[in-house]
């Protein structure tokens, strides 16, 4: 267990599995005490939660679909609970749907802005409400796939819009002496990017790669460490690629 957060309280959305589950592991290693979210997969958060305390961490498992403000709202109240204070945010949870235009119906179009852009600009309004002095925002983008894969143009626009959310409120937020940034990873070796491609397909996402891999989890957790860390101060307004060089 490392200091760097100590005292702070991270509320983590979607972080029941994959990105979002290293980012509260890696947050929880560093001092935080770390609310994590979940929509749907209560014994998966339990398992984090579990794996937290293991390492002599403090952790507690909070469902709301924050594709409702009303269970956004919730979620803070019931953070606001359990920890008395909320000095992180980390607007992981997300959806991505891949087809081509002709057959993305009304549903999945709703559903990706619902979780994607609706449920980040509420978390945030909440944050904004609760939080003291030093808070941080750290929300979610993407760097590469909406150039790299014809059927991500819903997905790649509902980012768009996390990026000018992200951008228009650091001037809004900044006299609260909050920052808010967002972290832009290129293909992650999680079931979010990997699902229904096949290995020729992922294979030759290898290859745009600088390093000639996909992102791992941690390779992004890192970075969100440093955006809630006191050591990221002066950076606000920014969407931080974080990519391996993918070309």
């Amino acid at each position: 267990m490392e200091n760097k957060l100590a005292g702070k309280v991270a509320l983590v959305t979607g972080a029941s599995r994959g990105m979002g589950r290293e980012i509260a592991e890696e947050l929880a290693r560093n001092g935080a005490k770390v609310v994590v979210n979940y929509a749907s997969s209560p014994g998966k958060a339990e398992e984090v939660v579990s794996g937290i305390k293991n390492i002599g961490g403090e952790a507690a498992a909070i469902q709301a679909d924050i594709s409702s403000a009303a269970e956004v709202e919730k979620l803070f109240e019931e953070t606001l609970k359990v920890y008395g204070r909320i000095d992180i945010l980390v607007n992981n949870a997300g959806i991505m749907i891949t087809k081509p235009i002709a057959s993305m119906t009304e549903e999945d179009f709703d559903k990706q802005f619902a979780i994607n852009v609706k449920g980040t600009f509420f978390a945030i309004q909440q944050a904004a409400k609760h939080m003291e002095h030093g808070g941080r925002i750290i929300n979610f983008s993407t760097s590469v796939v909406g150039q790299m894969f014809p059927t991500y143009s819903v997905y790649a626009a509902t980012k768009g819009a996390v990026e000018q959310f992200t951008r228009q409120l650091a001037k809004e937020l900044g006299p609260k002496g909050i920052s808010i940034n967002a972290v832009a990873p290129g293909p992650i070796n999680t079931e979010l990017f990997t699902v229904g491609k096949t290995e020729e397909q992922i294979d030759a996402t290898r290859k745009t790669n600088a390093f000639g891999r996909l992102g791992k989890p941690d390779d992004v957790a890192n970075v969100v460490l440093f955006l809630a860390s006191g050591e990221s101060q002066w950076i606000t307004g920014q969407t931080i690629r974080v990519n391996g060089g993918f070309i």
